[in-house]
C-alpha cells in the first residue's frame, strides 16, 4: 500500500473511534437523576416541557441563548450572543456568572466534571434528530 493510502485509513478510523468521544462522555441516567434533583425545580425537559423558574432546555445544545420567545429572559443573557456548545453549557453549569455576567439564575454551579458531562448526555437525549 502506498503511504497516502495507509495515512488516510489511520485518519479515518481515527476520527472514528475518537469523533464522537465528546459527544458520548456523561451517563445520561445518572445525569438525569441529577436533573432531577439539581435543575428540575426550575427547567423542564421532554415531551410537554414549558417554561418555568427557567427556559424549557428541550433543544439547549445549538440553540442561541435567551432566545425562545416562551421564557422572559434577562436582558445580560438575551444580548450575551452565546450559542450553547456541549462546551459552552459546560462551563456555564460550572459557573453560570462567569459565562453570563447579569444571568438571573440563582445556581452556584457544580465542579465535579463528571457530573456535568453526565447532565449534558442527559439533555442530549432531548435534541431533535
Amino acid at each position: 500500500m502506498n503511504k497516502a493510502v495507509v495515512m488516510t485509513l489511520v485518519l479515518s478510523l481515527g476520527a472514528g473511534m475518537f469523533g464522537t468521544q465528546a459527544f458520548a462522555a456523561g451517563d445520561a441516567e445518572a445525569g438525569g437523576k441529577l436533573f432531577k434533583r439539581v435543575c428540575g425545580g426550575c427547567h423542564q425537559v421532554g415531551e410537554g416541557a414549558r417554561p418555568f423558574f427557567g427556559p424549557p432546555l428541550n433543544n439547549v445544545i445549538g440553540r442561541v441563548a435567551g432566545s425562545t420567545t416562551d421564557y422572559q429572559y434577562s436582558d445580560a443573557m438575551k444580548s450575551s450572543g452565546i450559542v450553547w456548545s456541549r462546551e459552552k453549557l459546560a462551563a456555564y453549569i460550572e459557573d453560570p456568572k462567569a459565562v453570563v455576567s447579569g444571568t438571573r439564575m440563582i445556581f452556584w454551579g457544580i465542579s465535579d466534571r463528571e457530573k456535568i458531562d453526565d447532565l449534558l448526555a442527559y439533555l442530549q437525549t432531548f435534541q431533535a434528530p
